[in-house]
């Protein structure tokens, strides 16, 4: 994810995408930047298993809809990026990092960007980002609860027991992590090793 693409105003830095796609033999998710078909080619021909859409797809909806019929819904990923109303009433979709409320109702959003043809949603909560201090269970899983598609929760692992809950109680299919891996807090064998002494059903470190 290049989350400053869209800020910045500038493309992807598809070479990056490319040396990773070289070394990196499991599913690819790109994102960041991506405005428009012909990027989204020129990403799947460089590696990219899957293509993530954020800014854009709030912005050109129908982007969604082309993408998904040209390249088919289950490489089309759209990144939902929710922060809580201060009434607590709900909560509204963020774009360009997060620096942009758009005023769209995220659980709304979430329906209608599977209706056009995403076949799978990346949810951060960006209250939750960057604390460490678990995930926003309610968001994930609301949003699990009404759409037909899988749920990457993201924003504010700090231990192996959040990834279990946000994929419980939160009904998440997948959870994201950055800092606690980045930092060597935690390593994917432990956090497996937690999760199947939890039951969740997980693949086997090598």
């Amino acid at each position: 994810m290049d989350i400053t693409a869209t800020h910045e105003d500038r493309q992807i830095l598809l070479d990056v995408v490319q040396r990773t796609a070289e070394q990196v033999f499991i599913p690819l998710t790109v994102g960041g930047g991506i405005r428009d078909l012909t990027t989204i080619a020129t990403l799947l021909r460089a590696g990219a298993d899957k293509i993530s859409l954020n800014s854009a797809a709030v912005r050109q909806p129908d982007l969604v809809n082309q993408s998904a019929a040209r390249f088919g819904s289950q490489c089309i990923v759209v990144a939902i990026d929710a922060r809580k109303r201060a009434d607590r009433s709900g909560w509204d979709v963020f774009v360009r990092g997060g620096r942009e409320n758009t005023g769209l109702d995220a659980i709304a959003w979430a329906e209608e960007v599977v209706q056009r043809g995403a076949g799978e949603l990346l949810v951060t909560s960006m209250d939750a980002d960057g604390t460490q201090a678990g995930y926003d269970v309610e968001l994930t899983q609301t949003i699990a609860d009404r759409v037909g598609v899988p749920v990457i929760a993201s924003g504010g692992a700090g231990n192996c027991q959040h990834i279990a809950d946000v994929l419980t109680k939160g009904k998440a299919s997948a959870a994201l992590l950055a800092s606690l891996l980045h930092y060597r807090q935690l390593t994917i064998g432990e956090i497996k090793h937690h999760l199947q002494n939890a039951d969740i059903l997980v693949r086997r470190s090598v």
